[in-house]
């Protein structure tokens, strides 16, 4: 497979801006996508903010069964994290942020009041990768839609401060994303997900990817049963040229597409492509 890599003009652009705001920023929102959470992380994030304080937003988390939520709340609290599971489509674990938020507030204002300071608004930066679901969140902390939102990556194109009350501000920032994927394993889930551009990558190749990655992570009943064909004992590329022949005449990019729209919008079902796993920690 090609090389996946995707570092448009303007991301590069919000790239600079973000880390300029970053010095009047007091805490950090970074928004994950629950089905991939260690390939949707940004290697760069904890250089950038230093000692802020960083909420880890588990966002997508109905796209992900509740025992694979509960591993990675285990994982993420081993790792030091307070992880904080949300649904931005659906509103759900948004109160529990807009608290930890204003609790980062008092605190951060309790300091400016020791050093003769006035209170104010703590400001908050909502970043992750592009298309994990930033903007809804914003939309649902406010309560009414202010920015806009879609399933695709790079809708987002420029900075924009919002207050969401008199006690909290937010940055909506671009997805942001490393100038160089250098794990080519998790840039193809993010390009399943669709947190990176599709001008990245093949659709073919990255369908082919899907029903190799599902097999190896035992869900291949899910695709004999939905697709009725099999894909034990042939590779992802044999099965999209199996799918085609039977459903669409030949077509394969037709056979490809339903595949990662059935999976992108959750059709197939609770499905996550990376598992928690308890044995890094003891590394």
């Amino acid at each position: 497979m090609p090389l996946i890599q995707w570092y448009p003009g303007h991301i590069a652009k919000a790239e600079r801006q973000l880390k300029e705001q970053l010095n009047r920023v007091d805490v950090v929102f970074e928004v994950l996508d629950a089905r991939i959470p260690l390939a949707s992380h940004h290697p760069d994030v904890a250089q950038w903010i230093g000692d802020k304080p960083r909420l880890v937003v588990l966002n997508r988390m109905d796209m992900i069964p509740e025992s694979v939520r509960q591993g990675w709340l285990t994982w993420f609290t081993a790792q030091g994290e307070t992880l904080y599971c949300t649904n931005a489509k659906q509103g759900k674990g948004i109160k529990s942020l807009k608290k930890a938020a204003q609790t980062a507030g008092v605190q951060m204002n309790q300091r400016r009041r020791d050093r003769g300071m006035r209170p104010r608004a703590v400001r908050a930066v909502v970043i992750g990768f592009p298309n994990v679901g930033k903007s809804a969140l914003i939309n649902r902390l406010l309560g009414r839609k202010v920015v806009a939102s879609a399933r695709r990556a790079g809708v987002t194109r420029q900075l924009q401060w919002i207050r969401i009350s008199d006690s909290l501000e937010l940055l909506d920032a671009p997805g942001i994303i490393p100038a160089k994927l250098e794990n080519q394993k998790d840039a193809v889930k993010l390009a399943i997900c669709e947190d990176i551009g599709e001008a990245a990558y093949d659709n073919q190749q990255i369908g082919a990817a899907l029903v190799d990655l599902l097999t190896e992570l035992n869900f291949e009943k899910i695709l004999s049963s939905r697709y009725q064909v099999d894909p034990r004992n042939i590779t992802g590329e044999e099965y999209i040229e199996s799918l085609g022949n039977i459903r669409y005449k030949g077509d394969k990019e037709r056979a490809t597409m339903q595949l990662l729209n059935d999976f992108r919008k959750g059709i197939m079902g609770q499905i996550p492509l990376e598992l928690p796993s308890f044995s890094e920690l003891s590394n």
